[in-house]
């Protein structure tokens, strides 16, 4: 396996972007990533994105996207695995350079939630239709049965749930990218809507418009043309039981814990070598647990 590194990057305003659609959301960000880099090449693009079809009606992402770019006639697949989809576009670019395939590839990630009105049932998509969502499940209520099982089971107070929130909102504050930019407080959050209990509105991710992309390249490549390079020392996708109550535990998200042990072997690092980390923060709860099975912090 040949090393990978990322060589440039570019992002657009997350919000509810009316007047972009989802191809020029990405071609924008994919324009911007293109510039950073200083590249004429691309050997290959990924585009993840969760649930197009549902938002907008368009599938077919992959050559929509690289006819948009002028890029056709270069290989281009859409990657779909609800949250975590640019994450797997990128993963997939990942392999398709270190194995030798391509140079230089293009990865993104794009959602246009905004324009739909059935913005809870395209997310559900993303649950177990047979034997959650035909019952009334919600991702809100999942995450509420995880941040009330916390609770019980290590004594996690609301407070603690809002002390995410007020950390989020303050640094999407300094974020010029963010949706909102406007900080909020622990009483604001206690005083939002319950949306499933425990969880109120404000311990809730917005649905929103945006882009992101990278250019990744093998080290030798960007090395040999000039570029400044960020090796990427590990990739790892784990999975766990789609349905939740399938799960033996369910303060704990064992696909994390799975990935996060073979990510840190692959790149020869310890939990403590670790200085910043970014994790899918959905609810509150949802970052506390990922944070726990990460290896951070002890549980509770």
């Amino acid at each position: 396996m040949r090393d990978v590194a990322i060589i440039g990057c570019g992002m657009i305003r997350f919000g509810e972007l009316w007047r972009k659609s989802l191809r020029t959301m990405f071609v924008e960000a994919a324009l911007r990533a293109l510039d950073d880099a200083g590249v004429d090449r691309i050997d290959g693009i990924y585009v993840g994105s969760m649930s197009s079809g549902l938002f907008v009606g368009q599938e077919h992402l992959g050559p929509l996207m690289a006819d948009y770019l002028g890029l056709v006639p270069t290989p281009a697949v859409r990657i779909e695995s609800a949250c975590a989809s640019g994450g797997i576009a990128l993963r997939q670019g990942f392999l398709d350079i270190a194995s030798g395939n391509s140079e230089v590839i293009l990865v993104g990630g794009v959602e246009k939630m905004t324009d739909s009105d059935a913005v809870t049932d395209a997310l559900a998509a993303a649950a177990d239709q047979e034997y959650e969502v035909f019952h009334g499940v919600t991702f809100p209520g999942l995450y509420a049965m995880i941040a009330r099982a916390h609770m019980e089971r290590y004594g996690t107070k609301r407070e603690d749930l809002a002390l995410i929130a007020v950390k989020n909102h303050k640094n999407g504050a300094l974020n010029p990218n963010a949706h909102f930019q406007r900080e909020i407080t622990v009483d604001q959050v206690l005083a939002s809507s319950l949306v499933a209990d425990p969880l109120r509105l404000l311990d809730c991710s917005p649905v929103s418009d945006g882009a992101a992309c990278v250019v990744l390249a093998s080290l030798d490549w960007a090395k040999d043309n000039g570029k400044n390079p960020v090796r990427i020392s590990a990739s790892v996708v784990a999975t766990d039981t789609l349905a939740l109550y399938q799960r033996n535990d369910l303060t704990t998200l064992n696909a994390v814990k799975e990935s996060a042990v073979k990510a840190l072997s692959q790149s020869g690092k310890s939990i403590e070598d670790i200085d910043l980390a970014e994790v899918h923060d959905c609810f509150t709860i949802a970052e506390i647990v990922v944070s726990e099975d990460l290896g951070f912090f002890k549980k509770g």
